[in-house]
């Protein structure tokens, strides 16, 4: 779809990064970094400093007593420590629990290891987990469970009665967790965001994946970390040092600085929210009906009274005549399981939001 928005000039409101500038003084540290002659190798699990601040934070906003030196790794993404997560555990004949619509690496992920996605559709609206249908699914082959909150697509969070629902399941048993929590900064509502670093128990059998990208609006840097147990971490650094072996060092400099101011991760939330009520606010000039999003970059809406085409049709259509780029929900589900909504992405400048409301407007 943002080749398609290329193509035809459209705003895009698809893939989900930023067009607004990143915070001054983050950059500003990268290139104090750089111009102190910070730009050889790091050390293999990430900057010392970072992971220290890194270790922190955890403590600061969930209690968590986190070793920096056995417990944290640093990655080039988000994805990446989801992908080497999956490879530390998985053998093929192995099913891994996903949740659909879910974000397009995850079953990629799995596949190549060997393994098989079983898939469980969160439940249509609201996108909650059904909890039963994933006790029915649970078999001998079960290595884990991958949850996503906030979650993209969709923006719904899990509630901590989603947790406790987890931890009966896993209670017991020797399934693993992967927490993708990139969006875990940009949650709304004053909702707190229920980290599996806030569960003692649940982390000892989990990997938690997080993004800078996403937390400091700069998806260009991929640069994320995994938090998970000594012995798990041992072996995901097995996954690491032979794949990319050590990221960007300027940047895991600056960011071990930039961490220990708290507001500027604090204020997240309050400052992508503004966004998203200011982009719902002009969506009531369109014929588009917005869902609940309760965090991440992303809003949904179904468009029952412009079209019955399938989404994938309209969101094609919307970029050609109306140069709007967002992206079909189905794409987030293996067998293309069409509910007619699109998702639209409002981490965009003001103008950007007012020109594809002015553009969908008369759609």
């Amino acid at each position: 779809m943002s080749g398609l928005a290329t193509e035809y000039n459209a705003v895009n409101l698809g893939q989900g990064f930023p067009d607004f500038s990143m915070s001054d003084e983050l950059t500003s540290l990268v290139n104090k970094a750089m111009k102190n002659d910070f730009n050889q190798y790091s050390p293999m699990p990430g900057w010392m400093p970072l992971r220290e601040s890194i270790a922190e934070k955890a403590s600061f906003l969930y209690g968590a007593t986190i070793n920096p030196a056995t417990e944290i790794t640093i990655t080039p993404g988000g994805t990446y420590a989801i992908y080497s997560a999956f490879t530390s555990i998985l053998q093929p004949g192995d099913e891994v629990i996903v949740f659909e619509p879910a974000y397009d690496s995850y079953i990629p992920n799995i596949e190549i290891n060997g393994a098989k996605a079983i898939t469980i559709d969160l439940v249509y609206p609201d996108y909650h987990i059904d909890w039963e249908a994933v006790q029915a699914a649970i078999s001998a082959k079960t290595k884990a469970i991958i949850i996503n909150s906030p979650h993209n697509p969709t923006g719904s969070v899990i509630g901590e009665n989603d947790v406790q629902e987890l931890k009966k399941i896993v209670d017991g048993t020797n399934i693993f967790i992967i927490s993708d929590e990139v969006y875990e900064h940009l949650i709304f509502d004053n909702i707190p965001h229920q980290s599996i670093l806030r569960y003692p128990d649940l982390l000892q059998r989990s990997f938690v994946c997080s993004s800078f990208g996403k937390t400091y609006n700069c998806t260009g840097w991929k640069l994320g970390y995994c938090i998970a147990p000594a012995e798990l971490t041992k072996e995901f650094r097995k996954v690491h040092q032979y794949n990319c072996f050590s990221c960007f060092t300027p940047a895991q400099v600056a960011l071990a600085e930039f961490l220990k101011n708290k507001e500027a991760y604090l204020s997240l939330s309050s400052f992508m929210q503004a966004k998203r009520d200011y982009f719902t606010e002009l969506m009531k000039q369109t014929r588009f009906t917005l869902q609940q999003s309760s965090g991440s970059y992303f809003i949904c809406g179904t468009y029952e009274r412009i079209s019955d085409e399938t989404d994938k049709e309209l969101a094609i259509r919307l970029t050609k005549e109306a140069g709007v780029a967002t992206i079909p929900v189905s794409a987030f589900y293996h067998n293309g399981k069409d509910d007619k909504v699109l998702r639209f992405c409002f981490s965009k400048k003001k103008e950007t939001l007012e020109a594809a409301v002015e553009k969908l407007s008369w759609f």
